[in-house]
Parts: structure tokens; sequence; C-alpha cells
């Protein structure tokens, strides 16, 4: 299965697709160390009957752990293919 990685999320994901979010950021204690956070997001539709907003589910995979972007948008995209999910949206402008 091929994974795409997007930089960018515009339009955002299909409404009954899943996808990956990485973030990473620096360490507020250590600027030389990065911190990444992979999350599965699950779209889940609210009750039909009561109109209900659209409502979103998180799995935290890995949390402020300390890793490159490129190494963690690496690991989400194994996950994502181990998974069957074909998007991995890697959230721009977190990493200077």
């Amino acid at each position: 299965m091929d994974v795409k990685v997007v930089e960018e999320v515009s339009n955002g994901p299909a409404a009954d697709e899943d996808f990956v979010r990485v973030r990473a950021h620096p360490d507020p204690n250590d600027d030389t160390v990065t911190l990444a956070t992979i999350e599965r997001v699950v779209e889940r539709c609210g009750d039909e009957e009561a109109d209900a907003e659209t409502q979103w589910r998180v799995k935290t995979l890995v949390v402020d752990q300390p890793m490159t972007l490129d190494a963690a948008v690496g690991l989400a995209t194994r996950y994502a293919e181990r998974k069957g999910i074909s998007v991995v949206y890697a959230l721009p402008g977190c990493v200077p």
C-alpha cells in the first residue's frame, strides 16, 4: 500500500478516512532536542437523528518523544502502511 505524506492540510481528509498526524516542537528545556507526537485520527459522525456535529476521535501513539521530524514521519508512515491508512499529515511550521 502506498502512503502519501502531506505537509499541509488544505482540504483535510475525506469524511470516512482515518489519517495519522505528526507534530514536532523544540523541547522547552533544551532547544537542541526535538520532541515528536504521533496521533491516529478517526472521524466519527455524530448521531444522525440529532444532527450533531462531527466528532474526532484521536488515539495518541507517541507523545513528546525525542526524535527528529523525519524520524517521526518515517515511524508514522510505517504504522500507516501496517494499518492500511493512506495519508500521513506532517504539520508544517512545528520545527524551526
